[in-house]
């Protein structure tokens, strides 16, 4: 899958999840700081992630996980070959 389609599919769940405006989902874009994430909504957010990629993201991973690009990034690098 390409970046760019990991991208667009992380955006829609950004933008589901979190009520924002699909266009202004960003690379730069915090979950924690930006988005006023939770704990709760982050890990609902990780889980939602697991679930549309049928990834697996470890607890130590996600903290990891702070902007978008970081979350596609890591999606990316870490898909199932196929």
């Amino acid at each position: 899958m390409e970046k760019q389609e990991i991208f667009d599919k992380v955006s829609d769940i950004v933008a589901d999840h979190f009520d924002i405006d699909r266009a202004k989902v960003t690379d730069e874009l915090n979950l924690k700081t930006d988005l006023d994430a939770d704990s709760i909504d982050f890990v609902e957010f990780v889980l939602e992630v697991e679930d549309t990629f049928g990834s697996e993201i470890s607890d130590d991973e996600a903290e990891k996980l702070n902007t978008i690009g970081e979350v596609v990034n890591y999606i990316a690098s870490h898909q199932a070959s196929k």
